[in-house]
């Protein structure tokens, strides 16, 4: 079936396949019967970020005592029914989501919070479903092998905030101004101290006080009407513009603030998100979800924080998709690991070894601590051996970090998906390890 697909994308005129998409998000919302005009819809979109903040939403929600619904890359949930997304997708199809949605209104749920890709937008796989509030996390390089410029990534993440009731900004994103000039009944900025030199003006809610620590933050939240100290659990400055996003959402439905303040300090970690996988190892191992640049440097820098070791980084890059960032990640990895082990991720159809060799380009770029192949930078094809690789050369200390994957739990090869957990893995061969 996919490749039936990939020989028709091939063929066709873009305009065409999108029309073909439109179809089918109208469709799909017909058989359904428009669903989402019976419910409040939270979008979140953005590069980075998404993901958590979407769950820290929901958490919030759920300690509002509302009912609610969740789609995101990792998990769905009704209620207090939960599952894992192992569609590959992050905003699914329009039959599923379609279908997804009209469960969450049967099941009495007052908002649905939807991660939201750009390809969903311009795929219209949201056709018909009108966010009361669009949530903005950030946009850095991703994608551009579908989109083509940052201009049309940038405008296709701005489509859904011309018809939200509400938009909610990062002020220190550089692509605020470009949002702040689309036409909206409500804009609510956020952002936190120390952008003051490159934001456009002063945030409506700012987080002040600011003080990281290696597995986890303290931050002040001022608000136009009050302000709250917050105790996050989850490292790194990205975290708390997670974190200020979904205040800023419960702030525009007059959420208490001391509610809001325990849901955020009740998570202890999000799956696949800066996830720590503790055997009893003498080395830390976390496993993160980060494929852009963006996100790879943001968990890089939040690690080299917190050392006392050697970083010992395993990444790849996923396949059919945005070659640009490839050596760029490469780069990255070799400025702030110790180590560098690069591996296969999701090859689709690339050649995979290709891949690993593209990513290998920009190391040397990295300006960071020159790496020699075979003493501090390894090509290993399987990932499995990547991360049992990483462990041999662990130490007390050390801080193993595992990119690309984060909570999934397949693989792509090819046109199949072979099941693979990173979480699993890693468990597998830290008991391994004990038992030897």
């Amino acid at each position: 079936m996919e490749q039936i697909k990939d020989y028709f994308r091939k063929i066709l005129p873009a305009n065409f396949i999108l029309w073909t998409h439109k179809l089918r998000g109208i469709l799909a919302a017909l058989i359904y019967g428009s669903p989402a005009k019976n419910i409040r819809v939270i979008m979140v979109t953005g590069t980075n970020g998404k993901t958590t903040t979407c769950n820290m939403i929901a958490k919030i929600l759920e300690e509002a005592n509302y009912k609610m619904a969740l789609a995101t890359t990792i998990n769905f949930r009704i209620n207090k029914k939960e599952w894992t997304n192992k569609t590959k997708m992050t905003t699914i199809s329009p039959f599923a989501l379609q279908k997804f949605i009209k469960e969450a209104v049967k099941a009495n749920c007052h908002y649905l919070v939807l991660e939201t890709t750009s390809h969903a937008i311009v795929q219209e796989r949201v056709w018909g479903i009108k966010p009361t509030i669009a949530v903005l996390t950030n946009i850095t390089h991703d994608h551009l092998d579908y989109h083509k410029t940052p201009e049309e990534y940038r405008e296709a993440k701005a489509r859904i905030f011309a018809e939200a009731q509400t938009g909610i900004l990062n002020m220190d994103d550089k692509s605020v101004t470009a949002f702040m000039r689309i036409p909206m009944p409500k804009t609510i900025t956020y952002g936190a101290e120390g952008a003051e030199r490159t934001r456009p003006a002063r945030p409506d809610i700012l987080a002040k006080k600011i003080i990281l620590e290696a597995t986890g933050s303290m931050f002040t939240v001022i608000t136009p009407d009050s302000q709250v100290a917050i105790n996050l659990k989850l490292p790194g400055k990205f975290n708390i513009y997670n974190a200020v996003a979904a205040l800023t959402v419960a702030y525009d439905l007059k959420i208490n603030l001391n509610v809001v303040k325990d849901a955020l300090e009740s998570i202890d970690n999000i799956p696949g998100r800066m996830e720590t996988i503790d055997m009893g190892q003498p080395f830390a191992v976390i496993i993160d979800y980060a494929h852009s640049p963006d996100a790879l440097e943001k968990i890089y820098t939040t690690l080299e924080m917190a050392k006392r070791g050697k970083i010992i980084a395993v990444l790849g890059a996923c396949g059919d998709r945005d070659r640009s960032k490839r050596p760029i990640m490469g780069a990255l990895a070799g400025r702030y690991a110790d180590v560098v082990i690069l591996t296969n991720e999701d090859p689709y159809t690339e050649d995979p070894v290709k891949i690993i060799e593209e990513v290998a380009t920009g190391v040397p770029r990295g300006m960071g601590k020159s790496k020699v192949g075979g003493e501090n930078l390894f090509k290993v094809l399987s990932r499995r051996d990547a991360i049992e690789k990483a462990f041999a050369l662990a130490v007390k200390d050390d801080i193993v970090i595992i990119t690309g994957k984060g909570a999934e739990e397949c693989m792509v090869v090819g046109h199949e998906k072979v099941p693979w957990s990173d979480k699993k893995v890693v468990k597998e061969l830290l008991m391994k390890r004990r038992e030897e």
